[in-house]
């Protein structure tokens, strides 16, 4: 659970913080061996980078990238911080008199971190390539031209939901599991439930009991359900319609 409660929360940071690694990666290979004052400066500051990324490239280019960064923060916090988590619920991080000892838990900080950056960099290089494509006016650095999915691929909207549903499972959970446990609730002989009073109260008392963690149980299930769902939904919807229109004639 730690693997997936760090993944998915890195995920959810990772939609709000790539346009500044967009912008962070152009202005990291703007200049690349020249010396100042030798080469154009298409990115003067942050500011300036976020508005021209935008006039240029277009808004979307400010997401660009988002699909390997996402999986990059998936699996590298996944795997940093559920390692560490592993060993300290396993007490390998304690000392026999039970104290926490500074240098198990650096060197178990360290060992997760190196093994996370390791399996992560194929991934990290991919994003760094699609994050610095760019219009040939700005374009800044070696422009790779990869192309993950060709136009029109049935993928593209795959991955395209399966991204949105970061946003949308990381809103919408709590919200699950409270209806999961109103329904599921006992009942008295009117019908009145015996353990919620309502929405709110199921909220703040699996918050009180649980923690916030409770309050995100089964999000990896509803996480892998909500993409595939909601691009199986849509075709079959689709094709029904097709049939619909070409035998109603």
């Amino acid at each position: 659970m730690d693997f997936l409660m760090s993944g998915v929360a890195a995920c959810g940071a990772c939609l709000f913080t790539n346009p500044l690694e967009v912008v962070k990666t152009r202005m990291q290979l703007q200049g690349e061996l020249q010396s100042p004052g030798t080469y154009q400066r298409h990115y003067r500051n942050v500011f300036h980078a976020f508005i021209t990324i935008g006039k240029v490239d277009g808004l979307a280019a400010l997401q660009k990238g988002l699909a390997p960064a996402l999986l990059y923060q998936f699996l590298m916090n996944g795997i940093r911080l559920g390692t560490y988590g592993l060993a300290e619920a396993g007490g390998y991080l304690h000392t026999a008199e039970g104290t926490l000892s500074p240098s198990r838990s650096a060197a178990a900080g360290g060992l997760a971190g190196v093994m996370g950056a390791y399996l992560g960099s194929p991934i990290y290089m991919v994003k760094t390539h699609l994050q610095a494509q760019a219009a040939s006016e700005i374009a800044v650095g070696y422009q790779y031209k990869h192309r993950i999915f060709p136009p029109q691929s049935w993928k593209v909207a795959l991955v395209a939901a399966m991204v949105s549903g970061i946003a949308v499972v990381l809103a919408m959970t709590p919200f699950d599991v409270v209806s999961t446990r109103l329904y599921n609730q006992p009942t008295d002989v009117q019908g009145k439930g015996l353990m919620y009073r309502g929405i709110l109260d199921a909220l703040l008392q699996t918050a009180r009991t649980e923690g916030i963690f409770g309050m995100y149980k089964g999000i990896g299930a509803s996480y892998f359900r909500l993409g595939p769902h909601t691009i199986l939904s849509l075709f079959f919807w689709d094709q029904l319609r097709n049939l619909y229109y070409t035998y109603s004639k």
